[in-house]
């Protein structure tokens, strides 16, 4: 019988397997070895793709047939995917505010965008009694703050606005000196974007800018976005208008400053060419770009906001913005008060942003005087009185000549107007009405009086009048600045409207003593004037109201002292014409020719 060989065979099974341990031993050394050097020695990180290229595949979309990674995860495992376009490289984490202070302002920087979030002037305060907010923050979400940037591609310009920038620092104070801000934003599509903010403190309300934009090298030339400006927008209805605009579009060009009514805006959207300054402002507050003479594009935009408190309230701004050729480097700003040596140190220029009217000339020496008498007061509405005394007896003289040149034409009155009357009847081109003329010039020089030399005197002093009166009209100096008692704000209306009253009684007081020449008629409508202008001042500024009335107390004891120096006035011989004879009309005579005939 053939032999199985399967005694045979046995050392051969026993061969086979140590082999298949020996194998097995190999295989689980080789995964060792293997694992270990992978967790010794990570493979580098993959080099990011150019922009444009495919992004690889993550592990969510990979395909089904990939091999799930076997082994526990080490720190260094796998390399993430390369970023995709649009994708922050140089960024902040989240949006953030930083926080910039100077000895006058108190200001909130933003990531998002790198903006502009909160100017407060610190000098100057709002209704409750904190520093003054020039940035409006009653505007819908999604308006542009100021120093947002935008190209004409609407994509990276949605980017810039929405970009949480890098900041050079989280807070800044600036004291003396000065100090930048600046802010930082790249991403993987090539867009790099930078801000740098410029501060002195020597001039705390104005900021130097420079921006930079480029998408894969290619430099972008920005528009600067300041959004709607300044303030509020919510402006109280005043009797004096003129002392509460809203605010408005201003720019200065070719030696003259030009503002825009709201109603007008459209119309006026665009201004460019050399500007000396242009942006937005109101009564007392500024904020403008100051490109010197530079070439420079701006746009207006009126933006009306409706808001819930008080009911049916609007609040409207001025959307505007700012374009340079080429982007803007040091490009100066100016965000504060319209106060005259302020803008002046900034560039000579500003000081136009003030509306001193037709008398600008003699406005700007009557406010230095102004400051220069509280340097020493130390109140404002002790230094208008003060002031306006000072004024009326430098004018004085003139007053008092004009007084007495009055009081004598007074007293010639009847006279004059018994010669005018002898020749009432007469047609002025009829040759004898010349000799009516003859007659009163030869009583003018008889009495040594001349006509003009009433009106004249007056004349000259109507300059000082009126510079003083627009100058206390515009003067932030008396914006939040106390009197006494009750009055605690010169630039609005007494609260309990007793300087007005207070105005119109001297003013009545005054024109019933001062010497005219007016017909009966028209003195009794001079006596409704006083009334007239009480109600006119009721609503205008305390200051204002306070000069007013210190002029008439001037006026009244100058009438006084001029009556007792020429004494008192001299009856006239001659008759009125109003007593002439007259018939009545069933031939008998009037009461009063009968009186004239006994």
């Amino acid at each position: 019988m053939a032999s199985t060989g399967f005694p045979q065979d046995a050392p051969d099974l026993d061969k086979y397997s140590s082999m298949e341990k020996r194998v097995l031993l190999a295989v689980a050394l080789s995964f060792a070895v293997l694992y270990g050097y992978q967790a010794l020695f990570p493979p580098p990180a993959p080099v990011d793709k150019p922009a444009g290229s495919s992004a690889p595949q993550s592990p969510a979309t990979a395909p089904d047939s990939a091999e799930p990674a076997t082994g526990p995860t080490s720190p260094a495992s796998p390399p993430q995917a390369a970023p995709v376009a649009g994708t922050p490289v140089v960024a902040d984490a989240a949006d953030r505010d930083i926080t910039f202070e100077n000895q006058s302002v108190l200001a909130v920087f933003t990531t998002r965008g790198g903006a502009l979030k909160s100017w407060r002037l610190k000098k100057y305060q709002d209704a409750a009694r904190e520093p003054l907010e020039l940035v409006p923050h009653t505007v819908p979400p999604g308006t542009p703050r100021p120093f947002t940037l935008s190209v004409p591609d609407a994509a990276i310009s949605a980017t810039l606005a929405q970009a949480l920038f890098k900041p050079s620092a989280d807070t800044l104070q600036v004291t003396s000196g000065s100090a930048t801000l600046a802010f930082d934003y790249q991403d993987a599509s090539g867009l790099t974007a930078r801000k740098e903010f410029l501060f002195t403190a020597d001039s705390p309300y104005v900021i130097d800018f420079s921006a930079s934009v480029s998408q894969s090298g290619q430099e972008l030339v920005p528009t600067i976005q300041w959004g709607p400006g300044i303030g509020s927008g919510v402006v109280t209805a005043s009797a004096m208008g003129t002392y509460s605009p809203p605010s408005q579009p201003i720019f200065y060009r070719d030696g003259s400053v030009s503002r825009i009514a709201a109603s007008d805006v459209s119309e006026n959207a665009v201004q460019e060419g050399a500007i000396g300054f242009a942006g937005v402002d109101d009564h007392y507050f500024l904020a403008v770009a100051v490109p010197g003479g530079r070439l420079m594009r701006v746009e207006y935009r009126a933006l009306d906001v409706p808001l819930d408190s008080p009911a049916g309230t609007v609040a409207h701004f001025i959307n505007w913005s700012a374009r340079y050729t080429p982007a803007p480097s040091k490009a100066r700003f100016f965000l504060g008060p319209k106060d005259f040596d302020v803008l002046a140190a900034v560039d000579r220029d500003l000081v136009r942003s003030i509306h001193f009217g037709y008398f600008a000339w003699l406005v700007v020496p009557l406010l230095r005087a102004l400051k220069w008498v509280d340097s020493y007061v130390g109140n404002y509405g002790w230094s208008i009185i003060l002031l306006t005394i000072l004024i009326n007896v430098a004018m004085f003289p003139l007053r008092h000549k004009s007084v007495v040149s009055m009081r004598r034409m007074q007293e010639i009155q009847p006279e004059v107007k018994a010669i005018q009357g002898r020749y009432a009847n007469l047609k002025m081109t009829d040759p004898s009405k010349q000799k009516m003329n003859t007659e009163l010039m030869s009583l003018y020089r008889e009495r040594g009086v001349n006509p003009a030399s009433g009106c004249v005197p007056m004349l000259l002093t109507l300059p000082v009048l009126f510079a003083f009166y627009s100058m206390l009209s515009v003067a932030i100096e008396l914006r939040g600045a106390p009197f006494a008692g009750w009055i605690h704000d010169l630039s609005v209306h007494d609260p309990l409207f007793i300087t007005p009253v207070l105005m119109g009684i001297t003013q009545f007081v005054q024109t019933k003593m001062t010497p005219t020449t007016a017909d009966p008629m028209q003195q009794k409508m001079m006596m409704f004037m006083p009334l007239v202008m009480m109600s006119f001042f009721l609503w205008a500024p305390s200051g204002l109201v306070l000069y007013w009335t210190t002029s008439n107390l001037w006026a009244i004891g100058q009438q006084v002292l001029t009556n007792r120096l020429i004494g008192p006035t001299k009856p006239s011989g001659a008759r009125p014409p109003a007593e002439r004879r007259v018939k009545n009309v069933g031939g008998g005579k009037t009461d009063q020719a009968l009186k004239e005939r006994k």
